[in-house]
């Protein structure tokens, strides 16, 4: 009858735990959740479980480590607890879940920001003589993401454009995204700046042609660093 007791109540009971541990629990309750694990020591053990999975949660959150390592630093249960543990460990609190997702947010963020990266400073041309600008290109899981920032480009709009191109020595160009203001600008390559390492704006219209206009505005060679 105990066990059929505790099945019936303990997702509520667990709840109200997990809250306790991470202090989360309004006062009016927490006077009378403590009398009743002083008085149980099955309750006593589940708060003592729940105080070390937020400390882990904490802990994973002022480490900021790669999700696998995060999955890995979890401690396992013996075989015969596993089937009453999975779901004591699944309960935390939403302020401790909210620190663990944190923690694997800026984990990931760090993880596709940490990776090689390569400089480009933007000259001007004839076209535009007081342009210039730089570019950072960072490899990301996606690709390389291009941040650019330029000056003395007269914004262009109603089917005008620039179009930012990564070029090889052999004179091949990849198209890496087009704007309509040089300031702030997020871009994307799907190849290698080893390779395409001449990197130039032009000046463009929605002519239905794909190619390059060739009114170059910005030039610049991409070095590695960073």
């Amino acid at each position: 009858m105990r066990r059929r007791r505790r099945d019936a109540s303990g997702a509520p009971e667990l709840v109200e735990l997990a809250a306790l541990a991470d202090g989360s629990l309004a006062p009016e309750r927490r006077a009378a959740l403590e009398a009743r694990v002083a008085e149980s020591s099955e309750l006593a053990e589940l708060l003592t479980e729940q105080e070390r999975a937020v400390a882990f949660a904490r802990s994973a959150a002022a480490e900021v480590q790669a999700p696998e390592t995060l999955r890995a630093r979890v401690p396992a249960t013996e075989p015969g607890r596993s089937r009453l543990m999975r779901p004591r460990l699944v309960v935390i609190s939403a302020a401790a879940s909210a620190v663990l997702a944190v923690g694997i947010a800026l984990a990931i963020f760090q993880s596709d920001t940490s990776g090689t990266r390569f400089h480009a400073t933007l000259g001007p041309t004839e076209l535009m003589p007081r342009a210039d600008g730089g570019a950072t290109l960072r490899k990301t899981p996606s690709g390389w993401r291009i941040d650019l920032d330029a000056t003395g480009l007269p914004r262009l709009d109603a089917g005008r454009f620039y179009q930012a191109w990564l070029r090889n020595d052999a004179g091949m160009l990849v198209p890496i995204g087009t704007f309509n203001d040089g300031r702030n600008v997020t871009l994307w390559a799907g190849v290698s700046p080893e390779d395409f390492r001449t990197l130039t704006v032009t000046r463009e219209r929605a002519d239905g042609n794909q190619a390059s206009s060739g009114e170059k505005v910005l030039v610049g060679t991409v070095s590695s660093g960073g």
